[in-house]
């Protein structure tokens, strides 16, 4: 039987995360699939991280990432790129994950060489197409270019049918970051020497992870969305500042921040004069001592999506700093609450959980709505099925 040649496109740190998996269920099935990767670049560093995790070397590389790069560099340079990558590895299938311009344009490229379409993470909405901004719409645009929809959840899946989606190109396989989330969750509990080397990294980023040693909790915190720069990030700010005050005695807040200095900017607006003892701000975070700083955290507040996913699968509550959500499966399972940027609602948040026991151990036992991590190897099934 003639293998399927199947190219796999992402060129951000979350993507990387969430396809990582499907490479490997893919290549663990090499009697029927040649497995092409294709990595774009839009995250030049944070990608390469997760690559090395992973052990994924890429069979080709646009490198597309500049300095002050805006979304019609990011879009203009990944569709001209996938041309030559296209014309070359001509593969039966191109597979794009989720929302971003990488998928977008990966996917208008190999729609224009009349190539099939595979869309992992297919199906979230929020309904307000300038929230998350591009994202909402890079999906919904991903979606329409799509041949196959392969959707975490059945809510998913219902939001395609919506949109006239036929039925017979939509599957529901689960998240596929939970998959990554086990195994590396797996690799770290099982290793003590792993665990003090990601405790030494970050404690050379800024934070000692043995300050927990004594009984002190951990909210993590992370924050980057686009729509939330300027007022939001201030306030946020503000947020953090007031309930770092308030629990000094016994919660650290440790924020890794982001790059841009549309994040980086309030930070220091905020707290540059100020010395907090239980305030820190470190350096970025790779996948594998995130992931161990989720472990041991207490509390998770984020405006990610991909951690609305993920902690729960580690019973950590999350905030979420958002006034829409693509992910209401975790709103109507418990295991996420939006906050917003409003400075009171994160204060209240945050101190119910840290203040309220019988709440936090009631929230923290939530199941989690985004699947086994058995997600990839469903995928694989269902495209070593599909007529090419």
């Amino acid at each position: 039987m003639e293998k399927k040649k199947v190219m796999l496109v992402f060129g951000t740190r979350p993507e990387a995360i969430k396809m990582a998996p499907v490479v490997g269920a893919l290549k663990a099935a090499d009697d029927k699939f040649e497995v092409i990767v294709t990595v774009t670049g839009q995250h030049r560093q944070m990608l390469d991280s997760v690559l090395e995790v992973f052990g994924i070397k890429p069979d080709y590389d646009l490198n597309i990432m500049k300095q002050g790069q805006d979304l019609y560099d990011v879009t203009s340079r990944v569709l001209e790129g996938m041309r030559d990558v296209l014309k070359e590895a001509q593969p039966d299938i191109v597979l794009v994950h989720g929302d971003t311009s990488t998928s977008t344009a990966a996917a208008l490229a190999a729609f224009y060489a009349r190539i099939k379409v595979g869309h992992v993470e297919a199906g979230l909405r929020t309904g307000d197409i300038y929230s998350p901004w591009p994202e909402e719409m890079n999906r919904r645009l991903t979606g329409r270019l799509a041949n196959v929809h392969f959707s975490p959840t059945a809510t998913a899946k219902a939001n395609l049918l919506a949109e006239a989606v036929d039925e017979r190109s939509i599957h529901v396989t689960g998240n596929t970051v939970i998959d990554a989330l086990m195994q590396v969750r797996a690799e770290i509990d099982g290793s003590t020497s792993l665990q003090a080397d990601l405790a030494g990294r970050l404690k050379s980023l800024g934070y000692d992870i043995s300050r927990l040693d004594s009984g002190r909790r951990l909210v993590l915190v992370t924050g980057h969305r686009r729509e939330n720069f300027g007022t939001g990030f201030k306030n946020i700010c503000q947020a953090l500042a007031e309930l770092s005050e308030r629990y000094m005695g016994d919660v650290d807040f440790v924020y890794p921040m982001h790059l841009n200095p549309n994040v980086r900017g309030p930070i220091a607006e905020t707290f540059g004069g100020k010395k907090l003892g239980n305030m820190f701000f470190i350096e970025p975070v790779d996948y594998l001592p995130f992931v161990f700083l989720m472990m041991k955290s207490h509390i998770i507040l984020t405006d990610s999506g991909g951690i609305q996913e993920e902690a729960p699968s580690l019973g950590k509550p999350v905030m979420v700093m958002r006034d829409t959500t693509e992910r209401p499966e975790a709103l109507e399972a418990g295991t996420v609450e939006l906050v917003g940027t409003d400075r009171k609602r994160i204060v209240d948040g945050v101190s119910r959980l840290l203040d309220d026991q019988g709440y936090y151990a009631e929230r923290s036992s939530r199941s989690n709505p985004y699947g086994d991590g058995k997600a990839s190897q469903r995928i694989a099934g269902i495209l070593s099925k599909l007529e090419m």
